[in-house]
């Protein structure tokens, strides 16, 4: 069974094989978590997100991470550009970021808090729904993931998810 850990991190910093990016539909990198991984990864990333944009709701599609230590970032659609979203999208973005890890054979992933930004979305909630999709690919699937990392901004968002995961 893979390792579960919640950290207080910069996600662009962290030495895994793949991160999420809680985008929109459209794969624009303006602000928030989004803006910060583009402006880490370089202009390859936003080239190679305009060559896969536009994507569905609660989709996910990788590129590669440019300048970023990880290998690829999986770019998760929570919402429509300027949000809001809702439980059931962040539901399925997560699962569409983890099948996604599981094609590229990633061992290690950084998830962020999806859709509690621009999406407006409440941490607690997002919490609960990305932890116990978590659970699911990893108990349900051949996962080669032997990692998964919480990545999140905030003593509220880290108490939300290290809660998430205790009541899980």
């Amino acid at each position: 069974m893979a390792r579960i850990e919640v950290r207080q991190a910069d996600v662009t910093a962290l030495e895994v094989d793949a991160i999420t990016n809680a985008a929109n539909t459209r794969l624009l990198h303006g602000g928030g978590v989004a803006g910060a991984i583009s402006r880490a990864a370089g202009p390859e990333l936003a080239r190679e997100s305009e060559d896969a944009a536009p994507i569905g709701l609660g989709e996910a599609v990788a590129t590669t991470a440019g300048e970023l230590p990880s290998r690829w970032v999986i770019h998760a659609a929570t919402m429509e550009p300027g949000g809001p979203t809702c439980a059931e999208t962040i539901r399925r973005a997560t699962a569409s970021a983890l099948a996604e890890a599981q094609r590229l054979g990633a061992r290690s992933l950084a998830l962020v808090a999806f859709g509690t930004g621009v999406g407006g979305f409440s941490v607690e909630c997002a919490a609960e729904i990305e932890v116990a999709e978590v659970r699911r690919h990893l108990s349900d699937t051949q996962s080669a993931l032997q990692l998964v990392v919480f990545a999140v901004f905030g003593d509220e968002a880290e108490a939300a998810f290290r809660a998430a995961l205790a009541n899980s």
